[in-house]
């Protein structure tokens, strides 16, 4: 077991002292979070009654294979708890997501849930968000004129030329979950992220961003011989 998947053990191990019987619970995407799908698992077996929404057919799979009970954000919602991973977050509880591709679902889910925790190692912790490239997902069809337009309103937001790259996956075009496409935009550093969020929110074709702001509740950073636990003031 290497030192990082240790720290994503003890952390999604804190996360389960916030699932009581009888939840609704939200299921992230990534390695953090289907630890914590794992460690889940036992609990539904004792006899504990949790259903729960995941925001990824791979967590879906994951989570059925383990024997959790699944339903349907429209039959269920709103949710108690939302449990995800994130590629970055800093101390207000802002948030990157979206290495995986998943962020329109698991930002769906998040904002239907009471609470989110975000499960992470203390290298996703960052003082400004931005060194992990921000995913935009948006829709094949005129998917070059609408990085065009995410283009011009980076630079009108003073971030100059903002390197864009249209996600591939063995060769091909990388499709999300939902069919849609997505370009990782390398900003290095970003000033104001709910100024981003906003102008990022206005260009059509967006589908969605991986900016997660005013979304988490709680974050719990694995760090050497303990979890810090943040919650949002």
């Amino acid at each position: 077991m290497t030192d990082q998947n240790a720290l994503k053990r003890a952390v999604a191990a804190k996360a389960l002292e916030y699932v009581q019987d009888g939840m609704k619970l939200g299921l992230g995407s990534g390695s953090t979070a289907e630890i914590f799908v794992e460690m889940l698992a036992p609990r539904a077996r004792a006899g504990q009654k949790l259903l729960c929404v995941p925001t990824s057919e791979r967590t879906a799979a994951l989570a059925r294979k383990l024997g959790l009970t699944l339903s349907t954000l429209d039959e269920l919602a709103p949710l108690d708890l939302t449990i995800d991973g994130a590629d970055e977050a800093d101390r207000n509880l802002d948030l990157i997501k979206g290495g995986g591709g998943m962020h329109l679902r698991e930002k769906i889910v998040a904002a239907a849930s009471k609470k989110m925790i975000v499960i992470a190692d203390e290298s996703k912790l960052v003082p400004r968000l931005g060194k992990f490239p921000l995913p935009i997902e948006v829709v094949e069809f005129g998917h070059k004129v609408t990085a065009r337009h995410l283009a011009e309103t980076f630079a009108s937001l003073g971030y100059g030329l903002v390197p864009l790259r249209l996600r591939e996956k063995d060769g091909a075009l990388f499709k999300t979950d939902s069919g849609n496409l997505i370009y990782d935009c390398a900003f290095g550093a970003i000033h104001n992220a709910p100024k981003l969020a906003s102008a990022i929110s206005a260009v059509p074709g967006m589908v969605e961003h991986g900016l997660f702001i005013g979304i988490a509740t709680t974050l719990l950073i694995a760090g050497p011989g303990e979890v810090e636990v943040i919650n949002r003031a």
